[in-house]
């Protein structure tokens, strides 16, 4: 009876891997075949669905994010194909409509990557068994009207419950399941009507739903519903039901002339497959995505969504509300001193004590870090949010116990009222962070409201620098490359490595706007380690490609060249990255060496023995003194912008260029000229002898990879 009740096995099953990694479609096919089965594998939607035309397959492992066609394209192929095979979600969308969604189409289950592999096989295992059950369930079921001894092999040995009611709702047969499901004994609900089963929440919905299937509405009806335990100790369990209306023919027992298809309702027929835990894992990812998991609290974007709302009931009763963004003074600190983990510890405390203080309806939310929000909806004035900021400050005061440690943190609180703070969400929590840094900047630890005149360029400079220390960590930074052109053969040589800030809000941030505050705040130190170490690893890409003799040109800070690590450092980074040093320049400005000139000599003829070039940047505008030019190990003098555009049609308005390459030639210095716009410049540069040039007409600065395919592109024309 086993080999004509399956057409499964579990040691041959065919399994189907649909991903468009490479690498984790190797990782998967060699993990299940370790355990004995047949993998096939598919790059992309695209090729799965081809695959899935030609041969059958057991059990399909489906990436939902695709580039050609994603996962739910795919389900949605099979189910037009009629394509029946068990599928198994693996991906990195933990979006709760995404997997609620592969979930309705008929995924037998969701593993988020990166997957346990324990869990994973666990789970194919698990699908190929059900789809065993299912495939001998189907087979049973067309033998069914030859063995009712077969009929409840196969109803008792399913995953769900099945049961079959009278015309009343009294139940008449349940398989085993009910027992190990809900604790119910089968001969202890014979009788009883559904109703002493259905949660109490549901049992009006239930009499309506099993209603329908009735004799004047005979379709099949499929709903979800909560079932009671039989101990009552546990809560309801959620199950997917599916009923089937019961008929007899009765033709033969009209008379002769009758409606030979006259049918007579009985009962019902239905199963009941518990999904509480895909419930509670929909629950538990929708909760993931409004939630902060260390607090437990909102996060931004369930705050903002409920702002939003609170924004259009206070406009449309005439309300007020009050938005407070909140930062905690000290933190840092802690964190630093005790641990990350402590830090956690103390969000959690402060979390704990803050919604003490709050109304029921009101919204605390981690912004990020140590930030929160709070919205106080339906508010009488600017009374109500007052006392709950001194409230906030003062219990907040309190210390706090960290294991063995006694820990002290502050509060600073801006608050924006609706609506003169703002009358948008982004509007009024912006306000509100205005306000926070402006007690930031009077000595923390207290509150302040917003007013219009807190928008000056002082506020936007504070949130400037609040959103330059994230730069970094949410890589906002890019390193751009601007061509650096032999003068003569318009070959490209090297590059000046430049940095952009691609800002959320302002978009794209020239250098000028920031790093004059990046300095003042030193944050210099970091975003030029930060720019050092990306052109390194790019730009040995391509030396690695085929360019092994391109230059790569960068800028040092003033603070970064006065560490006195500096040297050991940049020597340090270049080994990590394998950077060749003959192909580093390094460009500093004239008042950066003349500081302390007897310890720049030092610091540079390290870096020149070691191989590194250097370049004096922007010069003539500095000190421009030939004695310093003679101690030190210079290569480069590259000539300031400023002095290449007042090249025009008159040679005579270019002296200043004439003298500094003149000088440049007698010193058998190589000489860049910065700021060539035109072809006038370009050839009166040339004509002086001047060896590089690099400005706009020869190209902007780029990203990597554009500057990439420009330097491509001019080594194949050179080869012309």
């Amino acid at each position: 009876m086993k080999n004509q009740a399956s057409t499964l096995s579990m040691s041959k099953a065919r399994i189907l891997i649909v991903d468009d990694e490479p690498r984790l479609i190797q990782s998967l096919q060699e993990l299940l075949q370790g355990y004995g089965y047949q993998v096939d594998t598919a790059q992309g939607g695209g090729n799965a669905c081809q695959y899935l035309l030609k041969k059958k397959f057991d059990l399909v492992l489906l990436d939902l994010r695709m580039h050609d066609m994603s996962g739910h394209e795919v389900m949605d192929f099979m189910a037009k194909q009629e394509i029946t095979t068990a599928t198994i979600v693996v991906s990195g969308e933990s979006s709760f409509s995404a997997v609620s969604k592969a979930l309705r189409r008929g995924a037998y289950d969701y593993l988020k990557k990166p997957y346990d592999p324990e869990e994973l096989v666990s789970t194919v295992k698990n699908a190929l068994r059900k789809k065993l059950m299912e495939n001998s369930h189907e087979i049973m079921q067309r033998k069914l009207q030859r063995s009712e001894e077969l009929h409840r092999y196969i109803v008792n040995s399913s995953p769900d419950i099945v049961f079959m009611l009278d015309r009343q709702g009294r139940f008449t047969f349940l398989n085993n399941k009910v027992e190990s499901i809900l604790s119910y004994s089968k001969k202890s609900l014979l009788g009883l009507h559904y109703s002493e089963i259905v949660g109490n929440d549901d049992v009006e919905r239930a009499r309506y739903l099993f209603g329908q299937v009735g004799e004047n509405q005979r379709s099949i009806r499929s709903f979800e519903l909560h079932l009671k335990t039989a101990d009552g100790m546990r809560s309801n369990r959620f199950f997917d039901i599916t009923i089937f209306p019961i008929e007899r023919n009765i033709s033969d027992l009209k008379s002769q002339g009758a409606d030979s298809k006259a049918r007579k309702f009985i009962g019902i027929y239905g199963t009941a497959r518990d999904i509480t835990e895909r419930k509670e894992a929909e629950d538990f990812i929708n909760f993931q995505a409004y939630h902060d998991l260390l607090t437990r609290l909102p996060n931004r974007a369930l705050f903002k969504d409920r702002l939003n709302l609170a924004i259009a009931q206070a406009k449309r009763n005439n309300y007020k509300l009050a938005v407070m963004f909140l930062d905690l003074d000290r933190f840092k600190v802690i964190n630093d001193t005790l641990g990350h983990a402590m830090g956690d510890r103390l969000l959690q405390s402060v979390a704990a004590r803050m919604e003490s203080c709050l109304r029921e309806g009101d919204t605390l939310s981690r912004f990020g870090g140590d930030e929160f929000t709070l919205l106080l909806p339906e508010i009488t004035g600017r009374e109500d949010s007052r006392k709950i900021a001194r409230k906030l400050i003062n219990v907040l005061k309190e210390p706090f116990t960290l294991g063995d440690h006694e820990v002290f943190v502050g509060v600073s609180i801006g608050i924006a009222m609706y609506p003169e703070g703002g009358t948008s969400v982004e509007q009024i929590i912006q306000n509100a962070d205005v306000a926070m840094y402006h007690v930031k900047g009077r000595g923390k630890d207290g509150y302040q409201f917003f007013v219009e005149s807190m928008n000056t360029p002082s506020s936007n400079r504070l949130k400037l620098e609040r959103d330059l220390r994230r730069a970094i960590d949410n890589n906002e930074l890019e390193v751009y490359y601007q061509p650096q052109v032999n003068a003569q053969s318009s070959e490209i040589i090297g590059v000046e490595a430049l940095v952009r800030w691609n800002h959320p809000e302002k978009g794209l941030i020239f250098p000028a706007e920031f790093l004059p505050l990046a300095e003042e705040t030193k944050l210099i130190i970091k975003i030029s380690e930060w720019v050092f170490e990306t052109a390194c690893r790019e730009v040995k890409q391509w030396i690695d490609a085929g360019h092994t003799n391109i230059r790569l040109a960068v800028n040092c800070s003033p603070t970064q060249i006065e560490h006195p690590r500096f040297v050991e450092k940049l020597m340090v980074q270049l080994k990590s990255y394998n950077f060749p040093s003959k192909n580093l320049e390094i460009e500093l400005t004239e008042n950066v060496i003349m500081n302390d000139l007897e310890y720049m000599i030092n610091k540079l003829n390290q870096l020149a023995e070691q191989g590194v070039t250097i370049a004096i940047d922007d010069f003539g505008t500095g000190y421009s003194s030939l004695s310093y030019l003679t101690k030190l190990p210079i290569h480069t003098l590259k000539v300031d912008q400023s002095f290449v555009r007042d090249i025009q049609h008159k040679r005579t308005d270019a002296c200043i260029v004439n003298a500094i390459i003149a000088m440049a030639r007698g010193l058998q210095l190589n000489i860049v000229a910065e700021g060539v716009e035109n072809a006038v410049q370009l050839e009166y540069l040339k004509s002086l002898g001047c060896h590089e040039i690099q400005g706009f007409f020869f190209g902007k600065a780029r990203p990597a990879k554009e500057t990439l395919a420009l330097i491509s592109r001019n080594l194949q024309s050179q080869a012309v």
